[in-house]
Formats: C-alpha cells, sequence, structure tokens
C-alpha cells in the first residue's frame, strides 16, 4: 500500500499546535497510515510530549539539512527551526509566535508545490492553528491559511470547507467583517463554493451529493421583504450549478437548513459568510471537524479550532479534530481532491 507523505506545519508554537501534532502522533494507527514530516521547533515539540508522556517517536533534521537537500526522510521526521529562544514564555500573541508560524507553513507549501518524482514533494499537508494576531504583530497581511495557500498556488478558486460527523459545509465568503459580506456577494462566489463542494463529496464517496445553500438574511430574505440578494445573487448562483447537472437547492432560511442536514437530508450545506456556518458545525462536531482548502493543486486540512494560548503548555488540548485532518488529509492525497497542476 502507498503510504503518502504528509507534511504537518506545527503552528503558533506559543499555542497549542504542538501538544495536539505530537497527541495525534502518538497513535500508532495514525503512523502507520503515511509517513510525516512535521514544520517546526523541536523543543516546543519535546516539551508537549514531556507533558503528555509521550516517548519521543521522531528523527530530527535541521532546517539547514532541509534546505541543502541532506535532510533524509524517515517514517517521522521534524524538520528544526530552533526557534524556541526566541518566543519568551507568555502564551499569548507575538511577533517571533506569527513569524515562526508563517516561516513553518511556507515551507511546507513550497515542499508541497515540487515536481512530480521529487522525495521531498508532499502528497498533503495539515496546517496547526496559527494566530492572526501574530502574522499581523510580525508584519504579514493574511487574513489567514486559506488565502494564503490559494495565492502560493495560484489558485483560480478557491473555498473554505468543513468536513464533520454530520456536516459538510462549504462558505461562500471567509474572513471578511461581517458588514462587508453584502458587497462582496456575487453570482460566481455563491456558485464556486457549490461547485467545489460536490467534488468534496464525490470523492468522499458520495455519488450523487445534494446541496442545499443558505440564504443571507432572515428567512432567506422573505422573497424581498427582508433583502434582495437571494434574488439578485443567490438564486442564480444555484441555477447556473443546476444548469452544469449539479443537484443543489434553495435558497433556505439558515435558522433550519442547518436540523435537516444533520439528519442526513443533504450532503453539504453552503453558507454566506463565516460563523453562519462554523457555528452548527462546531456546535455538533467541535471535536471531529475539518476544515479542508477545496480548489488548490494541493490537499490542505487543519482543525477547525485556534491557538487556544489559555490553555497552551497545560497538557490540556484535545488532539481529536488534528486526527480527524491528519485522516482526512491521507484520504484526500489518496484520491487527490485536487486540480491538476
Amino acid at each position: 500500500m502507498h503510504r503518502p507523505l504528509i507534511g504537518i506545519s506545527m503552528g503558533d508554537p506559543l499555542g497549542i499546535g504542538p501538544e495536539v501534532v505530537i497527541k495525534a502522533l502518538a497513535d500508532s494507527a495514525i503512523r502507520a497510515s503515511a509517513r510525516f514530516v512535521i514544520y517546526g521547533d523541536n523543543e516546543s515539540l519535546l516539551a508537549a510530549a514531556d507533558a503528555a508522556r509521550v516517548h519521543p517517536m521522531w528523527f530530527r533534521a535541521g532546517v539547514e539539512h532541509a534546505r541543502d537537500g541532506s535532510m533524509v526522510l524517515g517514517d517521522l521526521t521534524v524538520i528544526d527551526y530552533a526557534v524556541h529562544g526566541t518566543l519568551g514564555g507568555e502564551r499569548e500573541p507575538t511577533k517571533a509566535g506569527g513569524a515562526a508560524s508563517k516561516t513553518f507553513v511556507e515551507d511546507a507549501i513550497q515542499d508541497a508545490l515540487r515536481p512530480h518524482g521529487d522525495a521531498r514533494r508532499l502528497d498533503a499537508v495539515v496546517t496547526a492553528p496559527i494566530s492572526k494576531e501574530s502574522w499581523t504583530l510580525a508584519g504579514f497581511r493574511w487574513p489567514g491559511h486559506t488565502e494564503l495557500f490559494a495565492a502560493r498556488t495560484k489558485a483560480k478558486q478557491q473555498a473554505m470547507a468543513f468536513v464533520s460527523p454530520r456536516l459538510r459545509v462549504a462558505l461562500a465568503t471567509t474572513h471578511v467583517p461581517l458588514m462587508e459580506i453584502r458587497n462582496l456577494l456575487t453570482i460566481g462566489r455563491v456558485h464556486e463554493p457549490i461547485a467545489l463542494g460536490h467534488e468534496l463529496c464525490v470523492s468522499l464517496g458520495i455519488a450523487k451529493p445534494r446541496i442545499a445553500v443558505c440564504g443571507l438574511n432572515p428567512h432567506a430574505g422573505e422573497n424581498g421583504l427582508f433583502g434582495d440578494e437571494e434574488i439578485r445573487v443567490i438564486k442564480p448562483a444555484i441555477d447556473m450549478a443546476r444548469a452544469s447537472g449539479i443537484d443543489v437547492h434553495g435558497p433556505f432560511s439558515a435558522d433550519t437548513i442547518f436540523i435537516d442536514a444533520a439528519t442526513g437530508a443533504w450532503d453539504l450545506v453552503v453558507a454566506m459568510y463565516h460563523d453562519q456556518g462554523l457555528i452548527p458545525v462546531k456546535l455538533l462536531g467541535w471535536d471531529k471537524a475539518v476544515n479542508v482548502t477545496l480548489g488548490l493543486p494541493i490537499v490542505r486540512t487543519s482543525p477547525d479550532h485556534g491557538t487556544a494560548f489559555n490553555i497552551a503548555g497545560k497538557n490540556r488540548a484535545s488532539e481529536g479534530s488534528m486526527k480527524a485532518s491528519i485522516e482526512l488529509a491521507v484520504r484526500l492525497s489518496l484520491g487527490k481532491l485536487c486540480v491538476p497542476v
């Protein structure tokens, strides 16, 4: 059986990234499913392993060896950027944490974009949580991982989606202020998560996905009484997708459609904005939900939680979402849910 090569960026070293990565990889079944490269800080990983009473099971390689081509990959290799001494002791957003986590993920993306046949080419990237505030302190203006991956891979389309045991959700908009959503929604922007979400469902073994689309306004606009975005933008996007053969319906009121989806009536729900889709996902599958970036030439997954600075370093973080992210990355990399390079 082919064992894909999965890259894991450690995320902010002051957050819970080191802990959830180590705890997830402590599962022998996870380690048997693939080979892994962790982009991070060895001291942070060792501290997390010690607190969790996990025996270090990895081979350490210095970042200089990774960059000069002399690194030899094992079943589990840590590329050590040796940033521990620069971080300070506070568990909070910092310039150093932002700079380190940005470097980890940038290098992982570059390795995922290596030519086919290159021994260092990653089959998928799993990203542990970063702090957007830390990235800003370090001088980086990216809203998050999703936008960075889309830019670095030159993706023509991209959408943020979430996979959990009871719900699958794709978003029309992501990390934008609530007051700007009305001006950002276009027919194309609503159509993209429908089409890409359909491909996701097919890759997960759903032969004929049924997709529901949320409205933006209360009661899906009530035929224009509470806003006309459903009439002007959302319904035309649905009609366009239906014309291409996708079984998609709506727009539906968001306060009821997730109830039906959670009982299996729908295979995917397309939400118009971040919290509209993420509140039901996290409510019903907090420890099992996975963030997937659709439309990329590489597979990228991530846990659905943040850095949790308040519990970092206390061995209190659950690795459930990280394990689910790794498992889905392996599954999708074998099926190659990505567009051709």
